[in-house]
């Protein structure tokens, strides 16, 4: 027993990392049993790890490094998202404009643009294929650049992908330590982030490039800390340019620019050009791909996330079964549309009647207005959590690193052929969440924000 206690943080460093290891070699999505044993077992390591007062910043820093590194060479097991990837990052490289093309179209000519463009479409999937891509442009960057390295090698592009995504993070936390010590938050609250299972499997293992997304967002705030708003919408466009999830964050500024400035109009004058910097950014970074079908393409392939998928819904699956009991069929077409208004509204309320006069009240609100996006969204893919996790390390709230945990229930749906969820499971997870978010929310003493 002391020699476990002495040596405790090795042991599970190593521990974690054979998890890690047969995680990414030697798993499938359709092992729902190994996927949840493994999944325990190494949010098990990350608890305790994290609880351990002794571990330096500096050695939490290497394992998060190193357990990444454990998937450098693995492909993605999880999601299949990663072939669309590869196939517009070849697109660009052949000088062809992937907004404006469907590789189903391709296909279905015997028409091959790009390198392995059959093994690609097979494995992106008829589904995917068939729609637009709907990837905003410095992501499309980061797919030409696997494609400039490796456009022979499908593995060869998953590495270099995997590279960014692990620098991305590594960037995450360089500025939320910095964020963090501004804030005078506990620096170590950066690793429920960093050192979080889920968030090395699903971005780091699966490809998906939130990280990088984060990694310009957390820049922005910590450049708006510092009163570089300038500095702060061209990131916050960047960020934008990856995933477009940070759009919904925009209103949410006006009490940081209007009422924290002692001149009302001076600082409407701020903020108009916050906006109009990152707006103009934003479009300056989608210039290279524009075309009279870009906007045309690009709106109908977000807007099928509203009217077409379905998954891990909460709230939509309720609304949906009542609906079932009036109209019988297609609820979602209804129900899509209403989501965006509450979202909207729920945002509004909170950009006009909750302070976000300093940057923490700014992030709780930031948190919550996601937070609300997502119980309502009729598709919520695990990943998507990932933005939650890193704007509740500078809150006091964690029913984020709880839903990273529980979320792992929503793949017991690729157990099943055909898929099909478990809606048992799902209202399991969402029990779960929605009885300690209640509680951390509406019922712990909290301290105020300041």
């Amino acid at each position: 027993m002391s020699f476990f206690k002495k040596h405790s943080s090795i042991i599970l460093t190593l521990v974690s990392v054979v998890l890690y290891f047969l995680f990414a070699y030697t798993t499938e999505r359709t092992e729902f049993n190994k996927l949840l044993f493994l999944w325990i077992s190494l949010f098990t390591c990350y608890f305790v790890l994290l609880r351990d007062q002794q571990l330096s910043f500096a050695y939490l820093t290497r394992i998060a490094v190193l357990f990444r590194l454990v998937f450098l060479f693995a492909t993605p097991n999880l999601s299949q998202d990663f072939y669309r990837f590869i196939w517009d990052g070849r697109m660009i490289l052949e000088g062809l404009n992937p907004y404006l093309t469907l590789p189903q179209t391709f296909i279905e000519q015997n028409n091959y643009p790009i390198n392995q463009a059959n093994e690609l479409y097979k494995g992106m999937g008829v589904l995917n294929g068939s729609h637009y891509t709907n990837y905003p442009p410095i992501n499309q960057l980061c797919f030409f650049i696997a494609a400039l390295f490796t456009k022979n090698s499908i593995i060869g592009s998953i590495i270099v992908m995997r590279v960014l995504i692990i620098l991305a993070d590594i960037g995450i936390l360089y500025f939320g330590k910095k964020l963090l010590e501004r804030l005078q938050l506990p620096v170590k609250n950066i690793f429920l982030y960093i050192l979080n299972p889920f968030v090395i499997i699903e971005l780091t293992g699966n490809l998906h490039f939130e990280p990088v997304m984060l990694f310009f967002l957390v820049w922005s705030i910590y450049t708006l800390q510092q009163h570089k708003w300038f500095l702060a919408g061209i990131l916050l466009a960047c960020s934008i340019s990856v995933k477009l999830i940070p759009l919904l964050f925009l209103p949410l500024f006006f009490q940081w620019f209007v009422k924290g400035d002692i001149s009302t109009l001076k600082g409407f004058k701020k903020l108009v050009l916050f906006h109009l910097t990152t707006i103009f950014t934003v479009f300056l970074l989608f210039l290279p791909f524009y075309s009279s079908e870009l906007i045309s393409n690009y709106t109908n392939s977000v807007g099928l996330w509203f009217r077409n998928f379905e998954f891990n819904a909460s709230f939509y699956y309720v609304a949906r079964e009542i609906g079932y009991l009036f109209r019988g069929y297609n609820e979602i077409a209804i129900i899509g549309k209403i989501i965006p208004v509450l979202t909207i509204c729920f945002l509004l309320m909170l950009t006009f009647f909750k302070k976000n006069k300093s940057v923490k009240q700014l992030i709780v609100s930031m948190l919550l207005t996601l937070s609300c996006y997502y119980f309502l969204t009729t598709t919520m893919h695990p990943w998507y959590i990932a933005t939650l996790l890193i704007l509740s390390v500078c809150t006091q709230y964690r029913y984020a690193v709880l839903w990273s945990f529980v979320v792992i229930l929503s793949y017991q749906a690729y157990a099943n052929s055909p898929w099909k969820e478990n809606l048992w499971l799902i209202t399991l997870e969402y029990a779960l969440l929605y009885t300690y978010f209640i509680w951390e929310v509406f019922i712990k003493r909290k301290p105020t924000q300041n």
